[in-house]
């Protein structure tokens, strides 16, 4: 299941959510669109999936995730199929409408409470490990603008959305909802010590309405929110800062992106090694340290070392920081309601999800420059690190 999530978190990343630049560049020099009305899309998503979350929480809960993966791969399929059609804007965000649609429902969220429910010891291991799809997605999408120039755009969403449903499919068959739904326990453990485990009281389970009342769910969502203002800034507005306010050209821009990938794969493997050895919030809140000392390296960047610093350090947090934001929760809340948890939360982070690139790109419409919006967001990402510190683990609910 961890292998299949990778490989569906792949195929989204690196042919939809890092590909979106890509996309964005060719429509805007054929039809003339413009950018901001173009980048509308990118908000989509994070907003499909902040305003579904608890109703796909609610909905894992009962009847688990595998079916609404499997209709996911379909629906993101057929969007990209739709997306090869379009002749006009509105076609376009008719298109991206579906496509925001597929990925919410087997992206990122319902693939994490599928594997939360198959791990307690091991947790923040899988979820690195399913990571590592999302961060080699990264790399891919030289491919991608490769078969753009090659092929065609149209050509290249259609392929895109035959290769979801093709590979997507087989990998989707893989999710079950529950390790004793097939004769199987939480971390492969004796049946004897899984059901000791829960009958001792080690396994703390929250409903969603109790997790509401402690403040530990405020705190992460906030932090999580927080990170996610440097994320999504970055994604949208890094290589337009290194090209128009650093003087570097578009491919060597993209370089210092390639190189964010590589340290975030570093991170996920770190995360590996360290997430179920030692606290998660700690280790959190010193990768906000970080994305927000790497965003002022950009943001101020006077040499070549300072882009490679920001690389190092923002990518290496995200990489990091990323997996412990699902691991977190479910260590904090148990699992049996982790879904409608995960949902809620959504509704919160998916402020960090659309506020990044706005905030950054409201400040560069005013001051000229991005230095100013990195900076805001530089000191969101030092209050997360506050967040993280303090969202200590809430006792127990009564029975």
């Amino acid at each position: 299941m961890v292998a299949a999530g990778g490989g569906i978190q792949f195929l989204q990343s690196g042919l939809l959510h890092q590909a979106f630049g890509a996309y964005l560049a060719v429509l805007s020099s054929q039809f003339g669109w413009s950018k901001t009305a173009l980048s509308g899309a990118a908000t989509l998503q994070p907003m499909e999936a902040a305003a579904l979350g608890p109703l796909m929480g609610w909905f894992i809960d009962r009847f688990g995730p595998q079916g609404m993966i499997r209709l996911g791969i379909c629906v993101l399929g057929g969007g990209f199929m739709l997306l090869s059609q379009i002749d006009s804007l509105a076609g376009f965000y008719t298109a991206f409408v579906v496509i925001a649609l597929g990925s919410s429902l087997c992206g990122f969220f319902p693939i994490n409470v599928a594997i939360i429910h198959w791990f307690e010891r091991l947790r923040a291991r899988a979820l690195s490990a399913l990571s590592l799809g999302l961060a080699f997605g990264g790399i891919f999408v030289p491919v991608v603008a490769w078969t753009m120039q090659t092929w065609g755009w149209r050509s290249t969403a259609f392929c895109s959305g035959l290769a979801f449903i093709l590979m997507g499919w087989p990998l989707a068959r893989n999710f079950k909802r529950r390790p004793a739904d097939v004769g199987q326990t939480v971390d492969g453990l004796p049946l004897a010590l899984d059901v000791v485990g829960e009958e001792s009281g080690q396994i703390i389970e929250f409903t969603a309405r109790q997790a509401l009342r402690t403040w530990a769910f405020w705190l992460l969502s906030l932090g999580h929110g927080s990170a996610l203002f440097v994320v999504t800034a970055v994604n949208v507005h890094a290589i337009s800062h290194m090209k128009e306010g650093l003087g570097y050209s578009v491919a060597q821009a993209s370089l210092v992106i390639t190189l964010m990938t590589v340290f975030q794969i570093v991170g996920v493997l770190i995360g590996w090694w360290c997430g179920d050895r030692f606290e998660k919030r700690k280790i959190s809140a010193l990768c906000m340290v970080m994305h927000a000392s790497g965003l002022l390296m950009l943001a101020w960047s006077q040499a070549t070392w300072m882009l490679i610093a920001f690389a190092m350090l923002h990518g290496a947090a995200w990489g990091l920081r990323g997996p412990f934001m699902q691991a977190l929760r479910a260590d904090y809340f148990g699992r049996k309601s982790i879904g409608m948890i995960l949902g809620l939360s959504g509704i919160i982070i998916m402020i960090g999800q659309i506020g990044g690139p706005l905030v950054a790109g409201a400040f560069a419409d005013l001051t000229g420059h991005y230095r100013s919006g990195f900076t805001v967001l530089a000191g969101l990402a030092g209050l997360g690190s506050v967040f993280f510190w303090l969202a200590r683990k809430p006792q127990a609910p009564a029975s």
